[in-house]
């Protein structure tokens, strides 16, 4: 799809997003100074979500064409865990769709080599057995998710991967920002935001939970879900998924129309895997894997 680039890019064409930018800030900062604690944790996981989400935004080149720029705009780390700069150079490694769901070049896939997984004790196949179920992705999956990630960006490191080192340096004042706020502003005691962070890494491991599958076409792999709720709002409509693949450059807020403009396209590029709503993954795959650990389809070259 050729487009004029200030059809998709610059100030104007996304307005929407700087909005939203400025609310989740505005927000955030009214949740750690002025709400009741009770209320402040579940609004700041609906702020870190929508910071997540903005900075996916960001690394797809919205607002502007400028990274750096578009990286300032969301350089608070509200969520603490993970670099915007990893972030960046490994999403955006994602979307070379020839390797999706490959458990060696997806940086993203939960999938694992069969191989890999025959050789894993009992007990770390029970464990991401049930990391495979919603309910398991929402209670583990962000312990699990990010001591794999953690672990695979200190290895890279000591093999020397400078620019794996320059984003969790970068990430330091990025968090430092973030903390100074929290000990001289804020009233949220460090364990009630540590709940928060914790809470809205499970919310968008709902989003990640079936984005992708194992499928012989490429088109096949990623999902559309067809949600207009909160979640989708939250996730910035990359529940759109498969447009959002297609599609990169596009803003969040055109992803819909561009759905359900052509709807029969996009279910043909993607062999039909699409759901409803967030409503029907929760009452189908709650407390049932989508599908096995080992990638079903791998063969190693």
């Amino acid at each position: 799809m050729a487009r004029d680039q200030s059809e998709v890019h610059g100030w104007a064409a996304n307005w929407p997003m700087l909005v939203l930018l400025g609310l989740c800030y505005g927000i955030w900062a009214v949740a750690t100074v002025l709400l009741p604690l009770w209320l402040a944790i579940p609004v700041l996981v609906i702020a870190l979500t929508l910071h997540a989400s903005l900075s996916h935004e960001a690394l797809h080149d919205h607002p502007t064409r400028h990274p750096v720029l578009n990286g300032a705009l969301v350089f608070p780390a509200l969520g603490l865990t993970v670099p915007y700069l990893r972030f960046y150079d490994t999403h955006r490694a994602h979307h070379r769709d020839a390797h999706l769901t490959d458990p060696y070049d997806d940086p993203e896939t939960n999938y694992l080599d069969p191989a890999v997984w025959a050789r894993l004790p009992r007990w770390a196949r029970v464990v991401l057995a049930a990391n495979n179920t919603l309910a398991g992705r929402m209670l583990v999956g962000p312990l699990i998710g990010q001591a794999l990630f953690m672990a695979g960006d200190w290895a890279a490191i000591r093999r020397g991967e400078r620019r794996v080192a320059l984003g969790w340096a970068l990430h330091v004042p990025a968090c430092a920002l973030v903390l100074w706020w929290l000990s001289a502003v804020g009233q949220v005691p460090a364990w009630a935001y540590g709940l928060a962070v914790y809470g809205s890494m499970s919310v968008l491991k709902v989003r990640t939970f079936l984005e992708h599958q194992a499928h012989s076409h490429v088109g096949g792999r990623t999902v559309v879900i067809e949600d207009r709720g909160l979640f989708a709002l939250l996730f910035l409509n990359n529940n759109y998924h498969i447009v959002h693949h297609m599609h990169p450059d596009v803003p969040w807020h055109r992803l819909p129309a561009l759905y359900f403009g052509n709807a029969a396209r996009y279910l043909g590029r993607n062999q039909g895997y699409r759901y409803s709503c967030y409503g029907e993954i929760f009452r189908r795959h709650l407390f049932r894997a989508k599908d096995s650990v080992a990638h079903p389809l791998w063969k190693r070259p």
